[in-house]
């Protein structure tokens, strides 16, 4: 197993401080390595955040960029893994009310991301993590007992609720 994730990473931009976007990195970081079968894909709430910033230094570009922009660049990544014999499954995006870069906007945003992941067929799979750690009666936030304190990273335990969601049969191939 590898994860590949990193700090601050987005699907569409890159940028000093958080790295190299997924559509550039995906090669390297997934399809050049050997043995893997199976991508889960769980990105896109910074791209959806930082560009509700608005100029914050060494986070440039900060492009406004909408739900169909992440989408499409979800649809390449689908069509790259595909192109490579491997299963990809779609992860919902996670809550974020109340982290710094939080915006009316953006929730829509995420709503309507989340929304073409659960219902669009593309993935060969959904995890719906949002479901997993959101709170029940303020869905835009994460669940106090898994909200790390930043309103946007679970903690241990909503981490470890995370992976206690991920459907083994869809890795292991028997649906």
């Amino acid at each position: 197993m590898a994860d590949e994730g990193i700090s601050g990473d987005r699907v569409l931009t890159s940028d000093l401080c958080c790295g190299v976007n997924a559509l550039a990195r995906l090669d390297r970081d997934v399809l050049e390595r050997a043995g893997v079968k199976e991508v889960i894909l769980l990105m896109g709430i910074n791209d959806i955040g930082f560009s509700q910033l608005g100029g914050v230094p060494g986070t440039s570009p900060n492009t406004d960029v909408s739900a169909a922009q992440i989408i499409a660049g979800y649809q390449q990544i689908i069509a790259q893994a595909h192109a490579a014999g491997l299963k990809i499954f779609g992860a919902t995006l996670t809550p974020f009310k109340g982290a710094g870069y939080y915006s009316d906007a953006g929730e829509a945003k995420r709503e309507a991301v989340n929304n073409w992941i659960r219902t669009s067929g593309a993935f060969d799979g959904v995890i719906d993590f949002d479901a997993v750690v959101r709170d029940p009666s303020n869905p835009p936030m994460i669940n106090p007992p898994f909200d790390s304190g930043d309103h946007l990273h679970p903690n241990d335990a909503g981490y470890q609720a995370m992976a206690n969601a991920i459907p083994l049969r869809l890795l292991l191939g028997t649906r």
